[in-house]
């Protein structure tokens, strides 16, 4: 069966535009996570607790590896963006313990 490049503009244009609503749920998913993250790295600098729980992270990282495991998603890539998640949100902890005024957002 032929598909007419009609046809093939308009599935592609579909399947763009599910990747692209995808794309913005994951982008506000993570602004989500990083807003209780925040909450977490201010606890930690008022508590004065480390900004890193390697063994946390572990924990994190072997749980999120099954579910991708169970969704077909290759753990490998998942660890990695899990790794770069977490390596992000230390970076947030470090600054909000260096912060001296508490202020701490998006972008510091």
């Amino acid at each position: 069966m032929l598909v007419s490049a009609e046809d093939t503009d308009d599935t592609l244009a579909g399947y763009r535009s599910s990747i692209d609503n995808i794309d913005a749920a994951l982008i506000l998913l993570l602004a989500e996570r990083f807003k209780i993250t925040k909450q977490i790295g201010k606890y930690k600098a008022s508590a004065g607790l480390p900004p890193a729980d390697p063994q946390r992270e572990q924990q994190q990282i072997e749980r999120l590896r099954e579910l991708s495991a169970s969704a077909n998603l290759d753990p490998a890539f998942s660890e990695k963006f899990l790794r770069f998640v977490i390596s992000e949100v230390i970076r947030h902890h470090d600054r909000a313990r260096s912060d001296d005024s508490g202020n701490y957002t998006a972008d510091s």
